[in-house]
C-alpha cells in the first residue's frame, strides 16, 4: 500500500510536467538516445547515450539537470521503453542479489522485478585521429544508496575498475526517489581503453544489497575545457576522537586538484565540476577519511568537516609505517624512457605482495615521480606508465585491483635538487603510501 501510494502522489506532482522537448548546443536533441558533437564549449569531442528525460518522466518547467540540482521525487516502478537503450531508464540491482543475505533493509526498487547490470556502450568512432589528453564521464544518475542499504558499487569501462567512478557512486544518498547529475574524470592510466571501438560502462554490486538504481544518461567528454568546472568547495580536517584541526592535511578531489588544510583545518578548493564531489583526506598516523560535497551552479556548497581517526603503524621491510606516509620503494628500476619494469623492481614489488597478502584490508596508493629533464608533459606520462607497471606487476600476484590506486606526478613533487645527478636520481622514484587499514 506505501509503495502504492507513493506511485499515485508522484504521478499527481509529475503529471503536470511540460512536455520534453530540447536541443541545447552542448547536448544535442535531448530527445534523442545518442548524440555526437565536436568542438563544443565543454570539449572536443561529446558522445552522448541515453536520452535526456529523467527515466521517461520528464523535467518541470525551466529545471536544467546540469546544473547539478536534484530532481523532484518520482514514481516507482516502471518499465523502460522498447527504444530506450540497454543499461539506461530502468531499475538494476546488483549481480548478487537475491543470491546472498543481505546486511540491511531494502528498498522499493528491489521487490519490482529489476534487471541485472546491463554494460552501457559508448561507441568511439568520432574518437578516431583525435590526440587524446583527457577525458571525462558525466552520468545522471538515481536512487543509489550505499550508505544506508549496505551496498558497495565497483565500476568498469572496458573491463577495468573505474575507482573515480565507484567513490562517488559509494557516496550517493539518493533516498526519495531522486536523479543527481555527477561527473568523473578517467584517469591517465584508463586513456588507453578509448583507443577500443566503443566504450563499455558497467556498474555491479555483489553484496547482496537490495539497492536499486537507474541511469538516465552517461555523455563522454574527449580532452574537457575547463568551462565545466564552475564552483569551489570549503571544509575543515579534524581528529575524530580529539575535535582538533588537522594542519597539513591533504585534500583531494581525484583528477580535479588537491590543497592543504591551514593552521584552522581549514581547506578551499576550487575547479571542481558541477554536481557531487567526493573529497579525500589524508595525515600521515590517520585513517584516510572523505565527504560528500554538493556542487551546485551559482550556489556555494555546504561547509562539511572530514574527520580523521588515527591508525597503528605496521612493519614494512623492518620499518614502522604510519598510515599516510609516503616512503620510496628501492631498487625500483626501468629501461631509460621506458615502462619496463626491469627484474630487481620486480624483487622489490614481490615483498610489497607479501605484505599486503599479510594485511588483506591495506589499500595503498603508489605514486611515480620522475627529474626535470624534458617536458613535464612528457614526464608526467612516463611516470604515469611505469607506475601502472608496477600495479600490472602486483595484480599479477593475485592482489585486488580496487586495492592499489596509481598516480603518476612526473617531476611536480620532488624531494632533491634537479639541478645535480645526485639530485636528479633521489627524484626519479615509486613511492608506496598506505591509505587504509
Amino acid at each position: 500500500m506505501r509503495v502504492l501510494l507513493l506511485f499515485c502522489l508522484c504521478s499527481v506532482i509529475l503529471s503536470s510536467a511540460p512536455a520534453f522537448a530540447q536541443t541545447t548546443p552542448n547536448d544535442g536533441d535531448w530527445k534523442s538516445n545518442s548524440a555526437t558533437l565536436k568542438n563544443t564549449e565543454e570539449g572536443d569531442v561529446m558522445i552522448r547515450v541515453g536520452d535526456i528525460d529523467n527515466l521517461g518522466f520528464g523535467f518541470p518547467q525551466g529545471f536544467n539537470p546540469f546544473t547539478g540540482r536534484a530532481t523532484e521525487i518520482h514514481p516507482y516502478p516502471w518499465q523502460a521503453k522498447k527504444d530506450d537503450l540497454p543499461g539506461l531508464d530502468r531499475i538494476m540491482v546488483g549481480s548478487m542479489f537475491g543470491k546472498k543475505n543481505r546486511a540491511c533493509n531494502g528498498d522499493g526498487y528491489s521487490a519490482s522485478n529489476p534487471a541485472r547490470p546491463i554494460p552501457i556502450d559508448i561507441p568511439l568512432t568520432s574518437v578516431k585521429g583525435v590526440k587524446i589528453t583527457g577525458a571525462m564521464l558525466t552520468m545522471f544518475v538515481d536512487d543509489f544508496q550505499a550508505p544506508n542499504l549496505c551496498s558497495k558499487y565497483m565500476a568498469y569501462i572496458n573491463g577495468k575498475r573505474f575507482g573515480n567512478l565507484e567513490n562517488v557512486l559509494n557516496s550517493l544518498n539518493q533516498s526519495g526517489p531522486i536523479g543527481k547529475f555527477i561527473s568523473v574524470r578517467i584517469p591517465p592510466e584508463l586513456l588507453d581503453v578509448l583507443n577500443s571501438s566503443t566504450l563499455s560502462v558497467k556498474i555491479d554490486d555483489t553484496t547482496g544489497a537490495a539497492d536499486g538504481f537507474a541511469i538516465d544518461f552517461i555523455k563522454l567528454l574527449i580532452n574537457p575545457k575547463p568551462i565545466l568546472y564552475k564552483n569551489s568547495i570549503t571544509g575543515y580536517v579534524h581528529d575524530k576522537e580529539t575535535g582538533e584541526s588537522i594542519v597539513g592535511a591533504t585534500v583531494m578531489v581525484r583528477g580535479f586538484g588537491e590543497t592543504k588544510s591551514d593552521a584552522d583545518g581549514k581547506f578551499t578548493l576550487g575547479g571542481l565540476p558541477i554536481g557531487l564531489n567526493v573529497a579525500e583526506a589524508n595525515f600521515t598516523g590517520y585513517q584516510s577519511g572523505s565527504e560528500v560535497f554538493d556542487v551546485i551552479q551559482d550556489e556555494h556548497a555546504d561547509e562539511h568537516t572530514i574527520y580523521l581517526s588515527k591508525a597503528k603503524a605496521v612493519t614494512f621491510q623492518d620499518k614502522q609505517v604510519q598510515v599516510g606516509e609516503a616512503i620510496t620503494l628501492k631498487n625500483i628500476q626501468f629501461n631509460v624512457s621506458s615502462a619496463e619494469l626491469l627484474s630487481e623492481g620486480k624483487v622489490e614489488l614481490n615483498k610489497l605482495v607479501t605484505f599486503m597478502t599479510e594485511n588483506p584490508r591495506i589499500e595503498i596508493e603508489l605514486s611515480g615521480h620522475t627529474s626535470s629533464e624534458g617536458s613535464p608533459e612528457s614526464n608526467t606520462r612516463l611516470s604515469q606508465a611505469r607506475v601502472q607497471s608496477c600495479k600490472n606487476y602486483l595484480l599479477t600476484k593475485g592482489i585486488d585491483e580496487g586495492r592499489i590506486s596509481a598516480i603518476g606526478y612526473g617531476p611536480s613533487k620532488p624531494i632533491a635538487d634537479n639541478s645535480t645527478e645526485e639530485g636528479r636520481v633521489k627524484n626519479r622514484r615509486v613511492e608506496l603510501r598506505i591509505v587504509k587499514m
